[in-house]
């Protein structure tokens, strides 16, 4: 038995790990399925990483990566702390039972129609030969079809965007910096969820906030301040992942024209392709577990307390578990599935909902641009919480 002590070192907040992660992660992971990291322990392999997300002697960590940060008290933490990110066991549970109904393959394949008609005018507005940024071009997607899940107005997409932006910054490592941002964005969004709840109650919706205010009125015991917490993180979660994420499946098929040609015609085939590019170039790199007691992690000794970060990127590219992980090939097949999702009881919720987002909108792309090619630098934002691209200009032609 060994002790984190004796792990290699991985420094994920280097400039050399920023400027190359895939391969300081490649490297890492061929010295063992484990490293000494800045804050704990770094899983690399798919077997370390699936270990940690499904043992719940891993639990979520309490206000996310605001403790890494040096904030464990004070109004910020006690926001974070009290989100469905942030609590294990059955109260994650129930409050999980809330929002599950409304992240259905049912439901998905109903806002399919929503996906469609955003896309295509987006699209329509797009030139059809030249150079675009495809970050601004595909801004507003995520956020349209998030908004009429909930049952808001086209109006709002600006509000929500800005707010998602702001609520993000927990994630970039300067939240002390951040956070009178970050706590008016949480504000603005309680108040514009208040007012909602009110015209639900008057006028109940087909909708996912007319669900829970129903939940909350039929006895359950969902309370106002949980009511807007969940509200609140169905907006950030279905937003800035997926916007990200399109933006990152781009870049790959801009950087492989072989690949774009390859795209299939229709949404329903595209699945796989989704899959791919989740694995191979993943706007999220990893998640995070504390220790709840003392455990043992292939051979390991973990104490009590010790942060682990479970690096899904490294693991959907161990060479144990898919065959060529470095080559990029929407046709992979026999492959296990990518953890960029996660696993266990903080299994994405949203899952159906981005692959189909993410397919709508390539199969529309590739339909209108059969050509694609990067026209000049893209670099990505740091690899903390949620990365992509900072800017991705694209040249397009419709021949």
């Amino acid at each position: 038995m060994s002790a984190i002590a004796d792990l290699p070192e991985l420094d994920t907040f280097s400039a050399e790990f920023q400027a190359n992660p895939h391969g300081m992660l490649r490297e890492a992971l061929a010295r063992g399925p484990l490293a000494r990291g800045p804050f704990g322990v770094e899983t690399l392999s798919y077997e370390a990483a699936q270990t940690v997300i499904r043992d719940r002697r891993y639990l979520a960590p309490a206000g996310l990566t605001l403790a890494a940060q040096g904030i464990t008290q004070g109004e910020l933490w006690d926001r974070v702390s009290k989100g469905i990110l942030s609590i294990d066991g059955e109260e994650h549970a129930r409050l999980r039972r809330f929002v599950a109904q409304s992240f259905t393959p049912r439901t998905t394949e109903r806002l399919r129609e929503s996906m469609r008609s955003v896309m295509t005018e987006i699209l329509a507005a797009a030139p059809d030969d030249g150079e675009l940024d495809v970050v601004e071009l595909v801004k507003w997607y995520p956020i349209a079809v998030i908004c009429e899940l909930l049952g808001t107005p086209r109006s709002d997409w600006a509000l929500f965007s800005d707010w998602t932006d702001d609520i993000f910054k927990i994630f970039q490592f300067n939240a002390v910096n951040d956070e009178p941002d970050i706590l008016r964005a949480f504000d603005e969004i309680d108040a514009y969820i208040d007012t909602m709840v009110e015209a639900r109650r008057a006028e109940p919706r087909d909708d996912l906030m007319t669900e829970l205010v129903q939940a909350e009125d039929e006895g359950d015991r969902l309370t106002r301040p949980e009511l807007r917490m969940l509200a609140g993180a169905v907006l950030s979660a279905g937003t800035d992942t997926t916007r990200n994420q399109l933006a990152a499946a781009l870049q790959l098929f801009a950087e492989h024209p072989d690949q774009w040609a390859a795209v299939p015609v229709s949404a329903g085939d595209a699945q796989g392709v989704v899959d791919e590019t989740m694995r191979y170039s993943p706007a999220i790199f990893g998640t995070a577990r504390n220790t709840g007691e003392d455990v043992e992690l292939l051979g390991v000794e973990i104490p009590a307390g010790t942060l682990v970060s479970v690096n899904t990127a490294a693991a959907n590219r161990d060479p144990a578990m898919y065959e060529e992980p470095d080559r990029f090939d929407i046709k992979r097949t026999g492959a296990p599935p990518h953890l960029t999702f996660g696993g266990g009881i903080h299994y994405c919720l949203g899952v159906h909902l981005a692959k189909a987002e993410l397919a709508e909108a390539l199969v529309q792309m590739r339909a209108k641009w059969p050509t694609i090619e990067l026209a000049g630098p893209a670099p990505w934002k740091p690899v903390i919480g949620i990365s992509g691209p900072i800017t991705l200009p694209v040249r397009v032609s419709s021949s």
